[in-house]
């Protein structure tokens, strides 16, 4: 039975860009689940709700207060808006939800990429493989097929492992991408509901200034 290092050495030069890309898909891959792993566990979802209610009072100064280190990202985002309400709490808001998708985002690229070269790098050792085999075949003929199938091995190893490579690939890939639009689901609908709650606020506020005079 062949050992793996024996398979990896039949497949060839382009073995070893496979080994690369594999790396650095495996990379990406645990990276960013230990970060949305580290996402999740930053989440406070009593203190979001918390944050609404405290901010249809109009009592600012208590969310800020409330929210000082906090690390979920949706927090951030309101905390960001409330703090400059007075500017514009929408372009505030907008602008922290794009650094954290921003930061969400990360490496997918890298990863996108690797889906798309690796099994493009087995098709190339396919063909180095099979220009092998004919090379071999015209100059010994049929009298040593084994030289002939070395080639043909090649070109099935490579294949098989830039095919490998992209269908492990692109499972985490798509889950990542699922929970980016997800969490860009989530911030839009808390932002929205604070721009609600704050016109609400003002509007109260507003009324009894109008009655005065």
């Amino acid at each position: 039975m062949q050992t793996v290092w024996q398979i990896f050495q039949e497949g060839g030069p382009v073995m070893w860009p496979l080994l690369a890309c594999s790396i650095i898909t495996l990379t990406v891959i645990l990276e960013r689940a230990l970060f949305w792993i580290s996402l999740e566990r930053k989440r406070d979802r009593p203190l979001l709700d918390e944050v609404l209610d405290v901010a249809r009072s109009g009592d600012w100064e208590t969310i800020k207060t409330k929210t000082a280190g906090c690390k979920d990202y949706v927090i951030r985002m309101l905390a960001v808006g409330i703090l400059h309400r007075d500017f514009s709490l929408e372009k505030a808001m907008e602008a922290e939800a794009e650094e954290a998708l921003k930061r969400m985002r990360k490496f997918m690229t890298v990863l996108d990429t690797m889906i798309t070269v690796a099994p493009l790098l087995g098709i190339f050792g396919t063909v180095l493989g099979i220009i092998t085999s004919f090379q071999l075949l015209g100059t010994s003929g049929i009298e040593d097929p084994r030289a002939v199938t070395a080639g043909i091995a090649q070109a099935l190893i490579t294949t098989a492992a830039g095919l490998g490579i992209a269908i492990l690939a692109v499972f985490p890939y798509n889950y990542f991408n699922a929970r980016i639009g997800s969490a860009a689901h989530v911030m839009e609908k808390y932002a929205t509901s604070l721009e609600i709650v704050t016109q609400t606020t003002e509007n109260r506020d507003r009324l009894p200034r109008e009655r005065s005079l």
